[in-house]
């Protein structure tokens, strides 16, 4: 199912979590270079979806709130998520590394994205899926711990059947594919 048309949630599941360290790798950051976003310098909303054969290409835009430039580098985690209280519905989402990663730097009010592919949950048999309602996307920044909760309705696979996959953070504002 695509991306309601709910705005995105930007509620913190502890807001005492710590952050891990950026994922940046060996000799790309350099003295005076911003340091790695907090969760808490951060806004993620769904962007532009697109359907294509029996899959949903969902963009995620991250989108610095702070009065800080701070870096962005790899992969978010991301998985289904619904409940009360809310949790993770089925696997998280498995990185496609068609596009290696980059060192992303945002300014504030700046925009960075990572494109999410969502498989129909309907092309798998039920006993493996199980299939599940979910309502939020659960969306961990790359080297945080602390998700952002975007409203997003879709079916989620509750059994081990994996249905998502993400890329990795993309400068600007994303466009479906």
């Amino acid at each position: 199912m695509p991306a309601t048309t709910a705005p995105a949630t930007t509620a913190r599941a502890r807001a005492s979590s710590t952050s891990s360290g950026a994922e940046a790798p060996t000799g790309t950051t350099h003295r005076g270079t911003a340091a790695p976003c907090p969760t808490r310098y951060l806004n993620a909303r769904s962007g532009v979806s697109q359907g294509a054969a029996g899959s949903v290409y969902q963009v995620i835009d991250f989108t610095n709130i702070s009065k800080s430039a701070c870096t962005l580098y790899g992969y978010p985690g991301v998985s289904l998520a619904g409940g009360s209280p809310v949790r993770q519905i089925g696997p998280a989402a498995t990185r496609s590394t068609i596009t290696p990663p980059t060192l992303v730097t945002l300014a504030p009010g700046a925009t960075g994205n990572a494109l999410l592919r969502i498989t129909n949950a309907g092309n798998y048999p039920e006993e493996q899926c199980h299939p599940t309602v979910a309502q939020y996307l659960q969306v961990y920044p790359p080297g945080q711990t602390t998700p952002i909760y975007v409203a997003y309705s879709s079916t989620a696979c509750a059994g081990t059947v994996g249905i998502l996959s993400v890329s990795t953070l993309q400068p600007g504002a994303g466009s479906a594919p």
